[in-house]
């Protein structure tokens, strides 16, 4: 009863701004609820000057529900299908995800770029997106303003992505009497999974494939996601040391062991026993979608405690940050494909 008292307002607010989100979000896909609820909750805390007793309802949306959405993501998962299309695509997601962090990692260093920013540039431009944000912002405690901004440089270059790769993808000679060359591009080039569907499903179109790309594509994009597991793990460790150095003290691994983590590998196992043994992939669907709506909550009180003046003034270098892993990731990508010879093997 407590917790209700406590927190009720601050969560209603997040939902008022969620829902309208959610539902702007369905209109208008490649922007996508997360976006969408992140730019009102800025709008609305520019009159919010106090949040009151608002505050701590809205600081558990921010950081739990997150939490939540991370752990009801794993029900999307069967990983039966996911290592089966991964032999394909492993290596290509493998180096995109090395070059996408190096390239954080120098630009951190030479433009001097917060290395929280960096960290969650990094890593949502090369496994996916917001969700990867999600998962990696608890375990390096990186605060809201943080996890705006990176959201903001990864929804700009999505959007891109979404429009560009289909024209690129013909300019380049992909084949277009299937839909696995192209498939395969857009689920280890582009992060988000609603822009992943936006450019395979725009191919598909194009060439008259029925949903065969889309197929491809998803199933990549899922092998990717797995990539939140070893990512997340690390940091914890990297986090811990760098603490015990810092503070010349012991800080426990413990205390910032992201265990959402564990219920996330926990909830794809069950997702893919349940489906081995017969029960059908769309009874998680339900899961699925909440796991979705969750994170479009948390984003709206995330808006909720950015300061939108500082984001645009601090803007310049975390997007050119993102640029830089974008070009660095769609440029593996495609060169190790034409390495293994996947633009034409299916013409």
């Amino acid at each position: 009863m407590e917790f209700f008292k406590t927190n009720s307002r601050g969560i209603a607010l997040c939902l008022a701004i969620a829902v309208p989100a959610w539902i702007l979000g369905t209109f208008f896909p490649i922007v996508g609820g997360p976006v969408i609820a992140i730019l009102l909750g800025m709008l609305i805390a520019i009159p919010l000057k106090n949040q009151g007793r608002m505050a701590p309802g809205i600081k558990f949306t921010s950081k739990k529900v997150l939490q939540w959405a991370v752990v009801l993501l794993g029900f999307g998962l069967d990983l039966t299908v996911v290592l089966k299309t991964g032999k394909q695509s492993l290596p290509i997601i493998v180096c995109t995800i090395a070059v996408s962090l190096l390239i954080a990692f120098v630009l951190h260093k030479a433009l001097r770029i917060p290395s929280k920013i960096s960290t969650l540039v990094g890593v949502g431009s090369s496994i996916c997106g917001g969700s990867a944000i999600a998962a990696t912002a608890p375990v390096i405690d990186a605060d809201d303003e943080e996890v705006a901004q990176s959201i903001s440089v990864i929804f700009f270059f999505n959007v891109l992505a979404a429009i560009l790769f289909p024209i690129l993808g013909n300019l380049i000679g992909f084949s277009t009497t299937s839909g696995e060359a192209f498939g395969i591009f857009a689920g280890t080039a582009v992060n988000d999974t609603s822009s992943v569907t936006a450019a395979a499903a725009t191919w598909d179109s194009m060439w008259g494939l029925g949903t065969a790309t889309l197929d491809k594509a998803v199933t990549v994009k899922l092998t990717r996601t797995l990539a939140i597991i070893p990512i997340t793990l690390v940091l914890a460790f990297l986090y811990t040391r760098k603490g015990q150095k810092s503070q010349g003290k012991g800080v426990s691994l413990k205390s910032i062991f992201p265990f959402f983590i564990l219920y996330f590998i926990a909830a794809s196992l069950l997702t893919t026993v349940a489906v081995h043994f017969g029960v059908d992939a769309s009874v998680f669907s339900p899961i699925k979608t909440l796991s979705k709506f969750f994170i479009v909550l948390a984003m709206a009180a995330i808006g909720l405690n950015t300061d939108i003046v500082k984001l645009i003034k601090t803007g310049g270098a975390p997007l050119a940050l993102g640029a830089c892993c974008w070009v660095g990731i769609t440029g593996t990508s495609l060169l190790i494909q034409h390495v293994m010879g996947l633009w034409y093997q299916y013409s």
